[in-house]
């Protein structure tokens, strides 16, 4: 019994994060969506300004305290080891909720493209960078990245592993395609609303943040393969230069 509801328990979160991953691309990118980032009644600019300053916090605080390995050592003495990165994905769900609702729409157009070469250019460009996120998740294995592994393991009785390092297709190139690929998808679109500016830089800014964060632990996790690995890969570009910028 413990074992069926801990993989319903993260087959569920998961279904539930990719909702909220495919209402993500409705949302930035001005779609069919009931809200977008850019759709809804104005509020004072003040206003806007603090409250999406404060779910854009919301969501990196989030991310980044439930990332940390003394954070997973205190939550995984209330939940199962096997269901810490399921509950991971399922905050993170409910916080991209919260977004979505709460965020508000600020007047005013930083660009705005109406030639249909350059509109379908851009939409390509955005498209490409939401395929580049979901083609990097099973290059590092999709189903540990999302939780569904760890609950498998467990329902068959396996001790976890974590997954030996490897740096095969885009990570040849570069060390973060996933970022790459969310930094492509915020910034490239035909038109760039004031709201979708605050968004994007906003995003933007808690991107090299988390990158930070997240090569300290995989340092610690995988040690002097990764130390390599970083100092012989760019971090986003991929270009061949070594420079203290790439990385």
């Amino acid at each position: 019994m413990k074992k069926a509801l801990s993989v319903s328990y993260a087959v569920i979160s998961y279904l539930i994060f990719f909702t909220v991953f495919l209402y993500l691309i409705a949302f930035v990118g001005d779609l069919i969506a009931p809200k977008t980032v850019s759709s809804g009644t104005t509020q004072q600019f003040s206003t806007a300004l603090s409250i999406n300053i404060l779910l854009i916090s919301l969501f990196a605080i989030q991310h980044t305290i439930m990332a940390r390995q003394s954070f997973k050592q205190w939550f995984t003495q209330y939940i199962p080891t096997h269901l810490e990165r399921s509950s991971y994905m399922l905050a993170t769900s409910i916080v991209l909720a919260l977004l979505f609702c709460y965020w508000q729409p600020i007047e005013g157009k930083l660009w705005e493209f109406s030639h249909p070469i350059l509109v379908n250019l851009f939409y390509i460009l955005f498209a490409s960078g939401w395929l580049l996120v979901l083609i990097s998740t099973f290059l590092t294995n999709h189903f540990d990245l999302f939780g569904l592994r760890q609950a498998y393991l467990y329902a068959i009785d396996k001790p976890y592993s974590h997954l030996p390092f490897s740096n095969h297709w885009f990570y040849q190139w570069l060390r973060h395609p996933m970022m790459l690929g969310l930094l492509i998808a915020f910034w490239f679109t035909p038109i760039m609303t004031i709201s979708h500016l605050m968004f994007s830089v906003g995003m933007t800014i808690y991107i090299f943040v988390g990158i930070n964060f997240e090569e300290k632990s995989l340092i610690k996790l995988l040690g002097e393969d990764y130390i390599q690995y970083r100092n012989n890969t760019p971090m986003l570009l991929p270009c061949k230069c070594k420079c203290k910028d790439a990385q």
